[in-house]
């Protein structure tokens, strides 16, 4: 019965050394690397876009450097298409996903998600021909309505569960979507707001009407290997202190409150 129970001891001890062992595998890759990898899409304004040089600038660049700054590290970024963007974290492509992505159940079966840094949902940019039959996103949910999304998206799935009558489209990409509402080829745009916002305003050219109040509630968060929990503990606590700092609200009043970036992408 000792041995037994001692035999027990021994197993747990080493189950939590080897999940010690895990646990710190991202952290220490990145200290012994001297350098953060961090995956992300430019195209989704205003958290990660590309200026006139062809530098990736945005809300995440921006946390990301402050991040890599706090590890003593130095920054890579990576981009990467949307729709591998998780499987190319899970082959250690990158260290962490931030790229406004929504924290939802199914992607959290495959990856770990830190708190949500910001809370979004989605909202509708019709064209003008249209816009005097819709105020609200149930007015889509008809036959008669073109609705366009960004593929894969929590756009996607959004028209899909709540406006099912509608024809939809989808695209590769944010800007392909926002250009064919633009043009009138479709009837409406469904995307997350803060793209939606700064898109009518930008390139809507007086043709489009952005019905400016989200339907649904998206928090955003940032992605890592599963198996991690010193990683996310750190990420929480990164979090926490540049939420209380002053850092966090710098950051988001330069991207979601002055428009002076927008110069930079024209």
């Amino acid at each position: 019965m000792k041995r037994l129970m001692m035999l027990c001891v021994v197993l747990i001890m080493a189950g939590a050394l080897t999940a010690g062992t895990v646990a710190a595998g991202a952290l220490q890759e990145i200290q012994k690397r001297g350098k953060l990898r961090v995956g992300m899409e430019p195209g989704y304004m205003p958290f990660e876009l590309t200026n006139q040089k062809g530098e990736i600038i945005g809300f995440d660049v921006d946390m990301a450097k402050r991040m890599a700054k706090a590890m003593g590290v130095e920054l890579e970024l990576v981009s990467t298409a949307w729709d591998g963007i998780i499987p190319a974290l899970l082959t250690d492509k990158f260290d962490i996903i931030m790229s406004g992505m929504t924290l939802t159940q199914e992607r959290n079966l495959s990856v770990a998600f830190a708190s949500p840094y910001i809370e979004i949902g989605q909202s509708v940019i019709v064209n003008n021909k249209v816009a005097d039959q819709v105020k609200s996103y149930k007015d889509l949910n008809d036959p008669k309505f073109t609705v366009a999304s960004k593929l894969g998206t929590t756009g996607e799935q959004a028209v899909k569960r709540m406006i099912p009558k509608a024809k939809y489209i989808s695209f590769e990409t944010e800007q392909e979507g926002m250009l064919e509402v633009v043009n009138g080829k479709v009837d409406a745009f469904i995307y997350d707001m803060p793209f939606n916002t700064v898109a009518a305003a930008q390139r809507g050219g007086g043709k489009v009407t952005h019905i400016d109040s989200a339907f649904t509630f998206e928090p955003l968060a940032w992605a890592v290997r599963q198996g991690d929990p010193d990683f996310v503990n750190w990420l929480n606590n990164f979090m926490y202190q540049v939420k209380n700092d002053g850092t966090y609200d710098k950051i988001y009043k330069k991207w979601f409150q002055d428009d002076a970036w927008i110069k930079e992408i024209q």
